[in-house]
């Protein structure tokens, strides 16, 4: 081998492990190996199941020996975020008082992965409540980026990002409700997809309660990669279907072939905002490379994203305060308290009669992108219009304002419930950055084959960690 199996990608390690060049032991020793070197620095883990993965490694590689037949992530290891219910593990979602908080069951999205032979490694760091930028909390502590002590690894799946990056396994489990996959995939150089709304099934039977509407409509689970070709191998494993999910819709996930070349819109309209240099100049090599591989790209006036951002900032911001302010205040540290005052300070928060309004003209923000996205079913866009931040920076309002600000092509994408994938264009300021690719409804495969085309042109940036 040239290289150590902590580097190989999942698919690779399926091969491997099918045609038994190594054993799925080994797979779990190595990526264990370095999960124990490099996670005291980074603490991007913060349950260490790798004892356990080793039994079951030995189980995958007696089954394989008796001629079993290999399933999709036959051995591979895999991370799940602390936010979501792996049984007999605590879902504590960064809070102290959840940290006895012991899953009944799987999630649908954990059930999926196991049910195709995954071997869950560890569970992953995440904020309070899943509800910042970076990723940090009085429980399980600040998560750091690989590339560098003062950089924010994003989040809220920070700590998925930062062990992905970071060699941690192949394939690390997320969230989304405005940017907690795509932020830290961005942030750390890796490549992410936030599927649709019914494409992966969601469900925690710990849950005391059901999640409002609108955080229903936004939120989605995915995983962070560091090579697309494993974002399309775990996403198609997580879209399996769960009755527990009335959401879930049995759409194939992939789509029909087409028959001319795909039309892309294109844009870098920043609303005012200061977009960097450096990001403009990668969007213009992703539309390149783009253009090279055969799409029609057409730079052209998309319909505005800032009535979604501000709509997730007016409407599903008194739903989120509703729901999780609560628990912020009797639960939470000053800091996430200070930031949930930030968001209020920076919305125009309806009222529940705005709300009901709201969720209603929800049909009328989202048509304009359906009707472009029906002749232009791939739109290019910026994500962050800044350089990755450093892992304080939302601590002020100031700094929260800004994170925000240049993140409307994020949340906004959440507020219509439309898939979107993350790549990189390489380093911005010497830390990593990413571009969005967003798509139809149930066309995460057309997004993805995209994300390809601009990874073969970036090429895939972690291996300069190592």
């Amino acid at each position: 081998m040239s290289k150590p199996l902590w580097q190989y990608s999942a698919m690779a390690l399926c091969q491997g492990i099918a045609n038994k060049s190594f054993s799925s032991r080994e797979v779990i020793e190595s990526v264990a190996a370095r999960m124990h070197t490099e996670n005291a620095r980074l603490n991007a883990v913060v349950y260490d199941y790798s004892e356990q993965a080793l039994d079951l490694a030995d189980d995958v590689d007696a089954r394989l020996a008796k001629g079993g037949s290999p399933r999709m992530l036959e051995g591979v290891p895999v991370t799940i975020k602390v936010n979501v219910d792996l049984e007999g593990t605590p879902t504590t979602n960064g809070l102290p008082v959840f940290a006895n908080n012991i899953a009944p069951g799987n999630s649908p999205v954990v059930q999926n992965l196991l049910d195709e032979g995954a071997i869950i490694i560890g569970k992953t760091n995440t904020p309070e409540l899943s509800m910042r930028g970076t990723t940090d909390n009085p429980l399980h502590g600040l998560t750091k980026s690989p590339w560098g002590d003062r950089a924010s690894p994003g989040g809220s799946s920070g700590g998925a990002g930062a062990a992905c990056a970071a060699g941690f396994g192949p394939i690390h489990h997320g969230n989304d409700i405005a940017g907690s996959l795509r932020f830290p995939a961005s942030f750390c150089g890796c490549a992410t997809i936030k599927p649709g709304l019914g494409r992966i099934p969601a469900f925690n039977p710990s849950a005391p309660a059901e999640r409002g509407l609108l955080s229903q409509l936004m939120s989605v689970q995915g995983a962070i990669c560091r090579e697309v070709k494993d974002v399309r191998l775990a996403t198609e494993v997580m879209s399996h279907s769960d009755p527990r999910d009335p959401w879930w819709a049995p759409v194939p996930f992939h789509g029909p072939g087409n028959t001319r070349p795909i039309k892309v819109a294109f844009t870098k309209a920043s609303h005012g905002y200061p977009i960097h240099p450096d990001i403009v100049q990668g969007l213009d090599r992703a539309a390149a490379a783009l253009r090279a591989a055969g799409y029609e790209v057409e730079e052209l006036e998309v319909p505005s994203i800032l009535d979604a951002a501000k709509a997730w900032f007016s409407v599903a911001i008194l739903e989120i305060k509703e729901g999780l302010d609560p628990i912020a205040r009797q639960h939470g540290s000053q800091t996430i308290q200070d930031i949930f005052d930030y968001f209020y300070e920076m919305s125009d928060m309806v009222d529940y009669q705005g709300y009901m309004a709201g969720v209603a003209d929800r049909t009328g923000i989202i048509r304009p992108w359906n009707v472009l996205l029906d002749e232009y079913p791939l739109v290019l866009t910026p994500f962050m219009m800044q350089p990755a931040y450093d892992y304080d920076y939302d601590e002020t309002f100031a700094g929260s304002k800004d994170i925000f600000d240049s993140a409307i092509y994020s949340y906004g994408i959440n507020y219509m419930g439309l898939p979107a994938g993350n790549v990189s264009i390489g380093l911005v300021e010497e830390r990593p950055c990413g571009i969005q690719v967003v798509g139809q409804r149930f066309r995460e495969d057309l997004i993805l084959d995209a994300l390809e085309v601009i990874e073969q042109d970036v090429g895939i940036i972690t291996p300069m960690l190592w």
